[in-house]
């Protein structure tokens, strides 16, 4: 699943150089309380299909911007014989990091991922969708306001010292706090059928 959402995106990203951000949100931490922090992107692209072989499985997109990739749709990709030249498809790709303190013993430590994927029934107009979720639960081992920094320790015992971008976030953290790192993409896709001239 995830070799399938990655090379998706990167399709996503190839139609789209200079494509419509929207919804970039950010979530900053209250005063007095432990910081929890969200930022979130929405990108949109709309793509005409340029060329498609069926036998193969190869098609062609060509973006906004008149910039083409070429690429092959698996097997997963259900209800491909719908798709026909001049049709529109239409990707949506979310992205999302939040970072969470707690209270040392609040979380559990480690990492965990979670996958969905949902496509269109045959015989129904091409689409589908896939979400991919990391979640990632560290401690803090060290904290140096002056850099700023914070060193965080894996449930694997691994170190890694990351900057802080907005040092007030430093204010009511400790040694021994933990912090959860939540990472989320999802992509939907839909195919709009050309109309008929």
């Amino acid at each position: 699943m995830k070799r399938v959402l990655s090379g998706v995106v990167a399709v996503v990203f190839a139609l789209s150089f200079v494509a419509v951000v929207m919804g970039a949100e950010k979530k900053v931490a209250k005063e007095g309380e432990k910081p929890a922090i969200e930022e979130s992107t929405l990108v949109t692209v709309t793509a005409t299909v340029e060329a498609i072989d069926q036998k193969t499985r190869m098609v062609t997109l060509k973006g906004p911007q008149g910039n083409t990739v070429t690429f092959k749709a698996g097997e997963q990709v259900k209800n491909l014989s719908q798709v026909k030249v001049g049709d529109s498809v239409l990707a949506k790709y979310y992205e999302s990091v939040a970072v969470e303190v707690k209270k040392p013993g609040d979380a559990k430590p480690g990492v965990t991922k979670q996958e969905a994927v949902t496509r269109a029934k045959p015989g129904e107009t091409p689409a589908g969708m896939a979400v991919s979720q990391v979640t990632v639960t560290t401690t803090i081992t060290a904290i140096d306001k002056k850099k700023p920094t914070v060193t965080l320790k894996g449930a694997d015992g691994k170190t890694t010292t990351v900057k802080v971008r907005n040092p007030k976030n430093l204010e009511n953290v400790k040694v021994g706090d933990q912090v959860v790192i939540t990472y989320t993409e999802a992509l939907a896709l839909s195919l709009e059928k050309a109309p008929k001239k």
